[in-house]
């Protein structure tokens, strides 16, 4: 079921969309209003793979929103070239960006980054996590002829290091009563693509991952306000695709709109790059306004 995120904009929306006029980005907002999007000024987001693609595009806008972004990613030259692009297209402050270099698949790292997050800053008000990786490259067929190794590393990367990650950051979010989560999947978890075996079914576990956690945590934490979410972000050109001619700046609107939402929105929910809703098992569509 296709809708417009509100009627107000879904002109710019679709405007946006797939061209990602960034260009424009003070008169568009990425579709937010500028009431939206002074809420965001001032608040601390974490970006997970925030050196390329969707993460490095989603850490740019944030900036430009005047958030403080902690970035993290494997490659500390990745991240450099993240706020390059964000001070060269959007004006911004190399000051609005904290650099973290970690791998978040290493435990030890993992514990290491979370401590200095909390000590930057006593507050963290949304966490987004782009990482991923495809299994593509290593073999043909990865159910037939990949092996464990590259079995781990899939289910590692795109689950079990996500989990770890969110939970570690969580408390930090609920120390306020407050968590916006974004997980960033893939239309394979939906899918069964010939040569995507082992990511197909990680996606669809990270599916999985993202609505169980919404619903253990708002179990647990009633009085607080949870929204942990995930996008389906269909193509762009990211180092994982680079055929497409999409630019990863596409996905920026459902995010902003999910990481700015007001108490009581959406939770364990799934949303498409145009604001589509989508179910996943016993995740049924959002039936409220963004």
């Amino acid at each position: 079921m296709s809708f417009a995120l509100t009627s107000k904009i879904v002109s710019v929306f679709d405007h946006i969309l797939d061209t990602a006029n960034f260009m424009e980005w003070n008169k568009h907002l990425f579709g937010l209003t500028k009431e939206r999007w002074s809420t965001l000024a001032g608040k601390s987001f974490l970006v997970v793979g925030a050196g390329t693609g969707y993460g490095r595009s989603v850490a740019a806008v944030l900036a430009a929103a005047d958030s403080r972004v902690f970035l993290t990613g494997r490659r500390i030259e990745k991240l450099e070239e993240t706020v390059d692009e964000a001070c060269r297209l959007f004006g911004v402050a190399k000051s609005n960006f904290t650099l973290l270099p970690s791998d978040i698949t290493n435990s030890d790292e993992l514990k290491i980054l979370v401590s200095k997050i909390q000590d930057c800053t006593p507050s963290l008000h949304g966490l987004v996590i782009c990482a991923a990786v495809s299994g593509k490259h290593f073999n043909e067929y990865p159910l037939q002829d990949g092996d464990e190794l590259l079995w781990d590393n899939v289910m590692n990367t795109n689950v079990k290091a996500q989990w770890l990650f969110a939970r570690s950051v969580l408390p930090q979010m609920l120390s306020a009563n407050r968590a916006r989560v974004v997980f960033m999947s893939s239309g394979a978890g939906w899918a069964s693509t010939p040569g995507f075996g082992m990511y197909n079914v990680s996606k669809a576990a990270l599916n999985s991952l993202a609505c169980s956690l919404a619903d253990e945590y708002s179990n647990h934490y009633p009085d607080s306000d949870i929204q942990i979410n995930v996008v389906e972000p269909g193509e762009a050109l990211t180092e994982m695709n680079q055929s497409s001619s999409v630019s990863p700046y596409s996905v920026v609107s459902i995010i902003l709109f999910l990481l700015s939402h007001a108490g009581n929105g959406p939770n364990g929910k799934f949303f498409r790059k145009n604001g589509e809703r989508v179910p996943f098992c016993s995740s049924n569509t959002y039936l409220k306004r963004l």
